[in-house]
């Protein structure tokens, strides 16, 4: 696939990024953790496949990685083995409640919790045989800008930036954007506020955000970063009855207010994004 092909990078080579950003894939990635980045990937994932794309979670927090957590998983092969040879790829990707596949990491992957040669071109392997087999491949990335984060994020044909309302969410995404443009050359930021406390929080804090990016951050002289507000996901009580029993909300409270907004920002994606041609 020529939109994989990159130079060889040898042992203490700096690493170069971005990549070229590949076509149908979808980064989803914070600031800081605990933003609830995880449960938008997944039920973005399933919102997505009730409305009949072909879905793959990609859980790209190679150190830290919870997805198998959130979907009540219990994988036999994770990414470790393909990674190390110890499993074909297919043989890896299992298929979630949601009606999606995941590609699992495996938690505790201390190796990987740095840009090595050898990690970057073990991702590039693994997603150049992914493309092919899915309309969307969303990666799970881990939270903050270390650069096995920001490389998995240089995969991606778009972005998308999960905050909270706190300060401390919002500054930590302010920061992860400065670096995205500055080292990634991002033109465009997709946006989600998670736990809003009323209708049009987000789209406020979007638009303070976007105020702040337009006087101190310049991606070439002329040219402005642009923020788009995809949209708020409520705070509503039945995501962590969802969480503690390791449920999908899509799936086991459908009508609540937090899963009725998954579902709207998965017709967003599907007209903004899939829809597009690669």
């Amino acid at each position: 696939m020529s939109d994989l092909m990159t130079p060889s990078v040898q042992e203490g080579d700096p690493v170069k990024v971005p990549l070229k950003p590949l076509g149908k894939v979808l980064a989803v990635t914070s600031g800081k953790g605990g933003v609830g980045k995880t449960f938008v990937s997944a039920n973005l994932a399933a919102a997505l496949a009730k409305r009949g794309q072909k879905v793959l979670v990609l859980d790209a927090d190679l150190g830290l990685a919870n997805l198998d957590v959130v979907l009540n998983l219990y994988p036999k092969v994770t990414l470790h083995d393909v990674f190390t040879g110890k499993a074909k790829l297919e043989e890896a990707i299992v298929r979630a409640p949601g009606g999606f596949s995941v590609l699992l990491a495996g938690s505790g992957m201390v190796e990987y919790s740095r840009l090595t040669p050898n990690v970057r071109e073990d991702f590039l392997r693994v997603m150049s045989g992914l493309l092919p087999h899915y309309d969307i491949v969303l990666l799970d990335t881990g939270a903050g800008i270390s650069d096995v984060v920001l490389f998995a994020v240089s995969l991606a044909s778009e972005v998308l930036v999960v905050a909270t309302p706190e300060p401390t969410s919002l500054t930590d995404a302010y920061a992860t954007i400065k670096v995205l443009v500055g080292e990634q050359q991002r033109r465009v930021i997709r946006m989600v506020i998670n736990q809003t406390a009323r209708m049009g929080d987000g789209r406020a804090i979007t638009t303070q955000l976007q105020q702040v990016l337009d006087r101190f951050v310049v991606a070439k002289p002329g040219e402005k970063v642009r923020l788009v507000h995809l949209g708020d996901i409520p705070a509503d009580p039945s995501v962590r009855q969802a969480v503690m029993k390791r449920q999908l909300l899509i799936q086991t409270i459908p009508g609540c207010p937090a899963a009725l907004a998954i579902s709207q920002l998965a017709a967003k994606l599907e007209e903004t994004l899939i829809a597009k041609p690669s």
